[in-house]
């Protein structure tokens, strides 16, 4: 599969088919090409909490703002929610700083799902505290983000950005989720 082939098929899914479970071995596979990118100063401060039990993914689902420009959705039904997670944590004991860190990580493990067959969704509008509780976090760690992993249940298709210049995403009535994009022209300066 070619980078560009493996871009277009990464997209921000918020339907899954639950009943396609993701082990704890896959999340690991994802973990490891995080070693292999680069990093802030080489300082590698990030860390990952796994979710794949059935019981604790249903948890963190109620931790996470589902797809804030659907003002008429409050998320995925049951059978459509993601399958497991990857909490994403930065070690304040190493550095206090891992945005970049963790944007570069993120691409390369949903770009590696998406080759296995799978899709996820990056959250940032997470309950960190209620979270932090749920899976007993040390107070060292930073809750970054959470990514959401499953087997995809919904197109998602991206299309020229309207006239209107409006970029939010929208939903048509066969629920195809349609995704607008700035033009090539409108990228470079």
């Amino acid at each position: 599969i070619m980078l560009t082939d493996l871009l277009i098929q990464n997209r921000s899914y918020r339907r899954f088919d639950e009943s396609v479970r993701i082990s704890e071995q896959t999340l690991k596979e994802l973990v490891a090409t995080v070693r292999l990118c680069p990093s802030a100063a080489n300082r590698q401060p990030l860390k990952f909490r796994l979710v794949f039990e059935e019981s604790e993914a249903a948890k963190v689902f109620e931790c996470l703002k589902f797809a804030a420009y659907l003002t008429d959705w409050s998320g995925p039904a049951a059978g459509e929610r993601p399958a497991a997670y990857i909490v994403v944590l930065g070690d304040e004991t190493i550095s206090k700083f891992s945005e970049v860190d963790a944007g570069i990580a993120m691409q390369t493990m949903l770009l590696r799902a998406t080759e296995l067959g799978f899709g996820g969704c990056i959250f940032g509008s997470v309950q960190r505290e209620k979270l932090r509780e749920i899976l007993g976090l040390d107070e060292g760690f930073h809750i970054g983000y959470v990514i959401a992993l499953g087997k995809p249940a919904e197109t998602c298709l991206i299309e020229p950005l309207g006239q209107d210049g409006d970029i939010r995403y929208y939903r048509d009535a066969e629920g195809i989720h349609h995704v607008p994009k700035r033009s090539l022209d409108d990228l470079i300066v």
